[in-house]
Parts: C-alpha cells; structure tokens; sequence
C-alpha cells in the first residue's frame, strides 16, 4: 500500500497550499466587499450593487472552500468512514443556491428601475469599479494553479473570474454615464451580470448534485470502463459495477469479475494496475469469482436489492489482494 500513502501526503500539502490561497484571497475580498457596499450606496449605482453581490458569493465561495479543506482533512471516524471529504461538494452546491438568489434579486431591482432610474454619481462608480477590478485580478492569479486540481477552488475561482467581468463591466457602464448621462445603463449593466452568472452557476450545481446523488463522474467513460474489464485475460463476464465519487478528486469502483480459469492474485494485479493508469481510479473493491451459479444469481439480482450481501464478501476478498498491491 505504499503507493497510497505517497498519494495522500501529496494531497495533504496541495490541500495546505489552496488553504493559504484561499485565506489571501478571502481577505482580500472582504475588505473591498465591504467599500463597494457602501459606495454602492452612496453613488446610487446597481451595478456597482450587483458586483458587491457577487463579491458576497465570491467571499463565501472562499471562505466554503477553505473550511472545505478544515474539514475535509478532518479523520474518519466509525460513524463516517470516509471522513469529511464530502463537505466540499456540499459547499460548492450551497454556494451555487447563493448565487442563483443574488441573480434574481437583481433582476427584481432591474426591473423596478427600469422605469425610474435614479441620478449616479458615475466618477465614484468608476474609481471602486476599477479597484474591484485590480483585487479580483490578483485573486485570480493566486487560484489560478489549483483551480485546476480542485472542484471547491474552481468554485471559488469561477466566482472570482465572473467578479472580474462584472468589474469590467461597472468600469464601462461608469464611463458611459459620465459622458452621456443614461442612467439606464447602469442598470442594464446590473442585469447583464447577473445573466452572465447563472449559466455558470448552473454548471456548478449540476456537478456538485451529480457527484451527490453518487452519479457517474463527467471524467469516467463508463462504457470503455466496461469493455477494459471485460478484455482482461480470461475474465468471461462481468456484473455489479458501480463507480461513484466523494469528493472532485476521489473515484471509487467496486466491480464483480466472473473469471473461473484465471489466477485470481495476477487478474487482481492486472484489473487494479489497468483502471490506475488507464481511468485514474485509485479506490477500488474488485470481487473475483469462479462459480458460475454465483455469478449467474449475482447479475440476475444486480437491479435488485442484492448490493448488500454481494460487498460484504467483496470487501473481505479482495483486501487481502489490496495490502500486497
């Protein structure tokens, strides 16, 4: 099992490194957070309002991603074996809930100006816009690394890009105000970022519920999963493959390999050795069979309720295989 403990104390040290990223940019965000509030007030301006919105999601995006990774790293105990892992993805799907709220509470604030759009002092708009701008680049440099690596951190660096936009954004609706006096624009600015938003947010939900209700994860082709098996030497079917995640990054598979003429130590070796480098799935629980009656019994119930007895075995046999790989 050496392999796996080199795993883990690279995960524990890329973990480490998104916490202090994470708790540079959160700070960061806070305090402008907090000047673009106030001057959102005071200049009158629904965009610049929009963008605090977004700056509130951005800073709880972070702040749920780092005590995601506190968590997270908390041991597994009898009652939850696989520990904490899980609370990134329920982070990521709060977070996605915040921000589908603040888009349409926008809109409703859109709406309601449209029709009476109040004087805005456009000079102040710009000089915050401009600083949010400069403060969500620089957050963005910092996540951009381990946005790669993590669901939680791409969260947290989706909000922080989108942030960035919507700076932008206020930026040019600021200057188009100073010059023209069509207040409209800043509100249609307002809403402009709120539609820019949501499709993300879509995105995030529908992978933060997938991995939730233990779908398939978008990176596994489980057909080509299925034929990899089933062309492993003298494996004749194969039946119970589930394969599920925990977190972004941990992909567990428990399959049952119904192969009476193969030598079940070398099959375990190579099945475990091809779903490793060719699917990158670490976490496995490979059960191997030579009675045909079983496995018959075992694909015939598989759509029933047979999951139960059939892992309790499983998990027995193949640990003994699992401690010498």
């Amino acid at each position: 099992m050496s392999g796996s403990h080199g795993h883990d104390h690279t995960h524990a040290t890329v973990t480490e490194k998104n916490a202090k990223k994470l708790s540079f940019a959160l700070v960061l965000t806070s305090i402008f957070l907090i000047i673009e509030v106030i001057a959102g007030f005071i200049t009158q301006s629904l965009a610049l309002l929009s963008d605090a919105a977004h700056m509130f999601t951005d800073a709880a995006a972070l702040a749920i991603a780092l005590v995601a990774i506190k968590i997270g790293k908390l041991p597994a105990d009898n009652k939850r074996t696989f520990g904490y892992q899980r609370f990134e993805i329920l982070a990521a799907l709060f977070n996605a809930l915040m921000l589908f709220l603040v888009a349409v509470y926008i809109l409703y604030e859109a709406y309601q100006r449209f029709s009476h759009p109040p004087e805005i002092q456009s000079m102040g708009m710009l000089v915050v816009a401009v600083i949010g701008l400069i403060i969500n680049l620089i957050s963005m440099r910092i996540l951009f690394s381990s946005a790669q690596e993590s669901l939680n951190v791409k969260g947290a660096y989706l909000e922080v890009l989108s942030d960035a936009l919507g700076s932008v954004g206020v930026i040019i609706g600021a200057i188009v105000i100073y010059f023209t006096h069509w207040y409209w624009v800043d509100t249609l600015i307002a809403v402009l970022i709120g539609f820019w938003v949501l499709p993300r947010t879509w995105i995030l939900l529908k992978q933060s519920i997938n991995i939730l209700l233990e779908g398939v994860p978008e990176e596994i082709d489980i057909e080509q999963l299925r034929q990899d098996l089933l062309q492993l030497p003298k494996v004749e079917s194969i039946h119970q493959l589930k394969v599920w995640a925990i977190s972004s990054k941990n992909i567990h598979l428990t399959v049952h390999l119904y192969a009476p003429q193969a030598d079940q130590k070398q099959l375990y070796q190579a099945a475990s050795a091809m779903l490793h480098q060719q699917h990158g799935i670490a976490e496995m629980t490979l059960q191997i069979e030579d009675d045909e009656c079983l496995a018959h019994t075992h694909s015939q119930q598989g759509a029933h309720q047979h999951e139960a007895p059939a892992h309790v075995h499983s998990e027995q046999d193949t640990h003994d295989h699992s401690h010498q790989h």
